[in-house]
Order: structure tokens, then sequence, then C-alpha cells
């Protein structure tokens, strides 16, 4: 670029040349973010530290969310493999949530004293009462934050009531958890985020935000000098939280996108390799590079360095010889007037079929709303996405 031209200039030019969604000027350099695979301990390099947190040491490790989902999955994890004995589960209805009686008593019965507690941890007092309670009795050693609630929609369809609903019991209560900890000595503090800020976006703008601010809070404090560890998880299926609301469909159509649901143990796994690094932020994503390569769409820019060089061309490039000749387009203008609508209302069809799963075209009524055959705002805009990438 000549003089004259400004920052901002530069950044729109360099994306339009290079396709990409977000670029970054910088000293003359043009950058574009990438997810990379993280080594694990054995081969990790030595600019990045492994911290393994010691978690079995004196004060109680808090978990927000802890009766039910993910939180109850991890309380699990942290009582039989890290040797936490002195554990608080909060959520909105303490005991009176499904389930926790029997989920304190079988940690109980692995050696851990538990304590259930009702916390709304999007209100700041209860969260500041709740720390200082813990503090004066025993101390508190860490914080795993994983509460959340998710409600999906288009971004259009947001009202303040559904941002406030999502954002406040996991960004506010973040905010309010690092407000309440801020001068205590940590030995974790960890942020259960989600890969639906980065990767997994569609219908899910209230819960996307909700989700980078703690990973921008994380790395925030960790600026600061205090610990944390923001995870961005993926689905996992576990058959409670928000995984739960996945239908068949659902997975089909992410196992499609190259980002196959977690196991529990399989999330366990990544949660250990996430809570021992030196990172502010890890993404303990499941990523099936074979499924990215032939998938008809774009591959999101953030995955493009997880897929070979050949297959990401592949599946953002034009057909071999540049040609158009078997393009919708092209097809359609060879066919007569009457038989145009019939081609278009079958390539829809056809679309429609593939996002929702049906093994035939047969199974879409050309008649039927589509609400009625079964679209959620993430299936429709994963339909949209197909059809733009068609014509």
């Amino acid at each position: 670029m000549g003089p004259g031209w400004s920052a901002d200039v530069d950044v729109a030019v360099a994306a339009v040349v290079s396709g990409e969604s977000e670029v970054a000027v910088r000293g003359g350099a043009v950058l574009v973010p990438r997810l990379t695979r993280l080594p694990d301990g054995s081969g990790a390099s030595a600019d990045v530290a492994l911290t393994v947190p010691a978690l079995d040491g004196s004060g109680a490790v808090l978990v927000t969310g802890g009766t039910g989902g993910l939180g109850a999955v991890v309380a699990r994890y942290l009582v039989a493999e890290r040797g936490v004995r002195d554990l608080v589960l909060v959520s909105r209805r303490g005991l009176e949530a499904p389930g926790a009686v029997e989920l304190a008593g079988e940690l109980r019965g692995l050696g851990a004293a538990v304590r259930v507690l009702a916390c709304d941890v999007s209100d700041r007092g209860a969260v500041r009462g709740l720390v200082d309670s813990l503090v004066a009795d025993g101390g508190l050693l860490a914080v795993v934050h994983a509460a959340g609630v998710g409600d999906n929609g288009l971004v259009g369809a947001l009202s303040s009531e559904r941002l406030d609903g999502v954002l406040g019991p996991k960004a506010d209560a973040a905010w309010w958890l690092h407000e309440a900890t801020a001068g205590l000595e940590l030995a974790a503090f960890v942020l259960f985020s989600s890969a639906g800020g980065l990767v997994l976006t569609a219908g899910q703008g209230n819960y996307a935000a909700a989700n980078v601010f703690l990973d921008a809070l994380a790395a925030w404090r960790r600026a600061e000098g205090l610990v944390a560890t923001s995870m961005a998880f993926g689905f996992w299926d576990v058959g409670a939280g928000l995984g739960q609301y996945l239908s068949e469909v659902d997975r089909r159509r992410m196992a499609g996108q190259g980002l196959p649901v977690l196991s529990a143990d399989a999330g366990l796994a990544l949660f250990a390799r996430g809570l021992d690094r030196g990172e502010a932020t890890v993404v303990p994503l499941r990523v099936d590079t074979a499924a990215l390569g032939v998938r008809r769409d774009e591959v999101p820019a953030l995955l493009r360095g997880l897929v070979p060089v050949r297959r990401a061309a592949a599946a953002v490039l034009p057909a071999a010889g540049g040609g158009e000749e078997g393009s919708p387009a092209a097809r359609l203008a060879g066919l007569a007037r009457a038989e145009r609508h019939r081609a278009v209302l079958r390539l829809v069809r056809e679309q429609v079929a593939s996002v929702l799963g049906h093994g035939s075209v047969e199974a879409v009524g050309a008649d039927r709303a589509f609400q009625e055959l079964g679209f959620d705002s993430l299936a429709a805009t994963e339909l949209r996405n197909q059809l733009n990438t068609l014509t």
C-alpha cells in the first residue's frame, strides 16, 4: 500500500484480497486467526508451562452449575481424579435441583466433604456473599465456573430479555466471581466457555457473546498476574446441560461439519489437559479433518490450519478446470422454462433432505412449511449456507 492509506483501509483490502473474514495488519504483516493443535504434556515446548494446579490442598473448590450437566460430571472428576476433598456445588435451586441429593451422596462416598448451596450467580451481591462465607469458613482453593443457559436464536430474534437471560449466568457471573476472588491466592480459576463463540456460532448470538467474554476475561486475568483458564468446549454428549437439546439431526449435521460431539470420557480427558496447561484460553474441540475436507461449504477460517492444504483448497476452490458447466445456473440455462421451476424445487428439496438427515429427497414434501419439516434457527442457517455455496 502507498502513503496515505489508513490502517482500516489496509485491513479492508487485505480481507477482500485474501478471502478472510478477519485480518489484522501489524508492522506491515497481514495476520489471520487460526486454531493450532497443542502438543501433549510429553512434547510440550519449553515456552509453554505445564502448571498442573494442586487441587487437593486446604480450602474449598467452588463449582457453579455444579448440580447438573457438565458441572456434575466435572465434580465427579475433581473428587475421583484430582483429589479434591472439600467441594462446594452451587446452582439456583441447590439441594432442590433434580439429582442434587444423590450427587452429593455419591461424592461423599468417594471421600469428599460436599456442600450443595442455592445461589444465583448472576447476582453480584449473592456471589460476593458466597465467596466471603467460604473464605471465612476454611478458605477458597479454586473456582470452576460451569453455570450457563442457552436460548438459541438468530440475531434478529434476540430481545434484551433473551440476551440478559444468557449473559447473566455466564458472563456476568464470571465477572462477579473474578471481582470477589481477585485478592485471593487461588490454585485455579476455570471458566467453561464454548466453541459457540468461535466456530459453532449459527443461531447462538447471545451464547457466543457470553462465551467470548469468558475467553477475554481469562486473558485479562493472566495479564494481571492472576490464574485463569477458559476452555471453549464443543458439545458434550452427556445427556444433560445444553447437549441434551441436540436432536439426532443436529448431531449428524455437526459431524458432517467436522465437529462431532464429545463423549464424557473424551471431554474429561480434554478438560484435564486444558487444566494443566499454561495458556489462558484453550479450545478442547474434537475436529474430524476428513469431514472438513469434503464439506461443500467453506471450511471455517479458524479451522483451516487443521486441514491438509490440498483438502482445504478443494473445499473452497472451483472444480478442476475452473469451468461452471456443472453449476446450477449452467444446468438451468439448458432447460425449458417449464422445467426450470421443477429443477430449482428439486435442488432445494435435496438440500433440505441433507440438512435434516433424510436419506431421500422424497421425504421432503414440496408443499410443507419449513417449520413443519422440523427446521429450527440452526438448521435454517445451515440450509442457507448450503444454498449460497451452490448458487
